[in-house]
């Protein structure tokens, strides 16, 4: 068994002997993981030599290069040479011995970062901030020896077929054209991202599948930067109670007390609320949220919702840094769209449109405010469109604006219902839809036949959550 003390010169005798382990290995490998001086000069001359002529050095070859370096004296080159003599070939278990050396640039990452977040602690690194020790141990815990160099088109096609044929886990509407649209709902790993207007609905659309969420038995983390914690809670009671929100603060503490017991035997999940002062938090705080809560609540979010990105902050650029909204913004996006691939989870969010779309009927990509950069980022992104006759209606406009799950030129545009007073969404009669886009709903209402009750009376029997 190789100690943990000699695990490094078992690993320099591999990186000359055995051709197999080196290509493993050597990528990942560092210098600064080697604390014995004269095994760390050994590994960096390997290190060289196979980056300049792609083969492994012999003994020979390192203790030449070895004596044509100037900043040795003769002691240590001698010591030197004496290490390199002592490299010889051993029969080892090369699986054992890759996964060993895994293990061993874990921990030398680890406690690399350890002590340089304690330098920076101690003010002796002057080029770093506390800021950055997060990040720092974020990349030592990454480390990995990742074996995937790339997916073989004509040889890996058992991997390909199974994936055409695997049901990809997601997380499904309550609402039939935004199932539709999204074949079946939100996949793991995504950033998805309603654009509207001020007061049109983006909190109201996210609380309302938050609820729907809830209502399916998901854990939800619903993180604000605007309202007040108990702002959304109180949007979330009036759609799962069923009780405007007007009627809401009229309930005594009895009946409040027995819809919530009621709601609790009617799912498994749970829905954690979380504010953050307007811009004063981003991906890394959402990140330590998640490690904090699976600590002290056993708690594993299905899916996220942080209302809104644009007032998130980024965890890469300083507020108030010398950097364009766009850049900005979009560094908010592709951080929160890591996080959602790190986390495993769907991410939904909000942005507004610009002055120009704010009024607009025909809300496009161009009318994203700040940044175009979010949408390049975003999986799927659409409009949320009101005007005084969809208000008057009841009813909002579904407009979609990018879409990685399905076409998004079939119906491009949808209508669903809207109760503001109990901050619901809801399906509507396909007659309003046919106004919209006819063919295309045509051939919806073939292969979605509802002949038994309409979307309109399916709402008003949901009874599940009334009370």
């Amino acid at each position: 068994m190789v100690t943990a003390e000699r695990i490094e010169r078992t690993a320099l005798k591999n990186l000359i002997h055995n051709e197999v382990y080196t290509r493993k290995v050597l990528p990942f490998l560092k210098a600064e993981y080697f604390d014995d001086r004269n095994e760390r000069i050994v590994f960096s001359q390997i290190l060289k030599f196979v980056e300049q002529y792609n083969k492994q050095p012999t003994k020979e070859i390192l203790q030449i290069d070895i004596g044509k370096r100037k900043d040795l004296n003769e002691k240590e080159h001698q010591s030197i040479v004496d290490l390199i003599s002592t490299l010889n070939k051993e029969d080892i278990d090369i699986d054992w011995l890759t996964n060993t050396t895994e293990k061993f640039c874990k921990d030398r990452a680890i406690h690399n970062a350890v002590m340089e977040g304690i330098h920076i602690l101690d003010g002796k690194n002057k080029n770093q901030t506390p800021e950055a020790i997060p990040e720092i141990m974020k990349d030592a815990l990454s480390v990995s020896f990742d074996k995937n160099v790339g997916h073989d088109y004509l040889s890996d096609i058992e991997k390909r077929f199974d994936y055409y044929h695997k049901k990809e886990n997601r997380i499904p509407f309550d609402l039939d054209f935004f199932n539709k649209v999204t074949k079946g709902g939100l996949p793991n790993k995504t950033l998805n991202v309603a654009l509207a207007g001020t007061g049109v609905g983006k909190t109201l659309f996210m609380c309302h599948q938050a609820a729907a969420a809830l209502s399916d038995n998901k854990n939800v983390l619903y993180i604000t930067m605007e309202m007040a914690e108990e702002r959304i809670a109180e949007r979330i009671d009036a759609n799962l109670l069923n009780v405007s929100m007007e009627d809401l603060h009229m309930l005594n503490k009895k009946m409040f007390n027995d819809k919530i017991v009621q709601l609790q035997g009617k799912t498994t999940g749970t829905v954690i609320i979380k504010e953050y002062p307007t811009a004063s938090a981003g991906a890394n705080h959402y990140r330590a949220l998640v490690n904090e809560l699976a600590l002290k609540k056993s708690f594993k979010p299905d899916i996220i919702f942080i209302d809104y990105i644009n007032i998130c902050a980024s965890s890469r650029f300083k507020a108030g840094s010398n950097v364009n909204s766009y850049t900005y913004i979009k560094a908010i996006a592709e951080e929160l769209r890591g996080l959602a691939v790190e986390l495993n989870v769907p991410i939904v969010t909000a942005t507004q449109t610009t002055r120009t779309g704010f009024v607009s009927t025909d809300v496009g990509l161009e009318d994203t405010s700040e940044s175009f950069g979010l949408p390049a980022t975003a999986d799927f992104m659409f409009a949320l469109i009101s005007s005084e006759e969809l208000e008057k209606a009841g009813q909002m406009l579904v407009k979609q604006l990018k879409n990685r799950y399905n076409d998004p030129t079939m119906n491009r545009k949808f209508i669903i219902g809207v109760d503001r007073s109990r901050m619901k969404l809801f399906d509507i009669e396909q007659s309003a839809q046919n106004l919209i886009q006819p063919e295309q709903q045509e051939k919806y209402v073939q292969h979605n036949p509802t002949k038994e009750e309409t979307p309109e009376q399916k709402y008003k029997k949901f009874q599940d959550f009334q009370y």
